[in-house]
């Protein structure tokens, strides 16, 4: 962990005994290991932290992606990529009044060619319908 060898040890622990004493020794053992333990928590706790911050930022950084997405107008994007100036679905239009204008004598003939042509009326007569048996 911190690259100290045995031979290093011995010489912490002889003169950790000769300063400390041989009867107090085992309690400063003892403390010093749970301050170790504390400090390793909160070592633990504090990249879980920064772990939980990174994956917040970014779940934030999908969410925006996602609304961005859901925002988009799925129709009128295919509508301007295949027809951006409208003149297909101008051809294509039925309804005469969204038509933009065109020249009078032009509207005329385009018009009659639009519109279908009425039925012809069925004559009447007074007399009821046969009767089938």
């Amino acid at each position: 962990m911190f690259d100290i060898g045995w031979s290093e040890l011995a010489v912490i622990a002889v003169v950790a005994l000769i300063v400390i004493g041989p009867r107090d020794l085992p309690r400063v053992l003892y403390t010093a290991g749970k301050m170790a333990g504390k400090a390793r928590a909160m070592l633990r706790e504090v990249q879980q932290s920064i772990e939980d911050i990174g994956r917040e930022a970014e779940l934030e950084d999908m969410r925006k992606k996602i609304e961005s997405v859901r925002d988009v107008d799925l129709h009128k994007q295919i509508r301007n990529s295949i027809d951006p100036k409208g003149e297909i679905e101008a051809a294509f239009d039925t309804d005469v009044e969204r038509r933009p204008a065109a020249a009078p004598a032009d509207t005329q003939t385009s018009a009659s060619a639009v519109e279908p042509p009425e039925p012809a009326e069925a004559p009447q007569s007074d007399d009821p319908p046969p009767v089938r048996p």
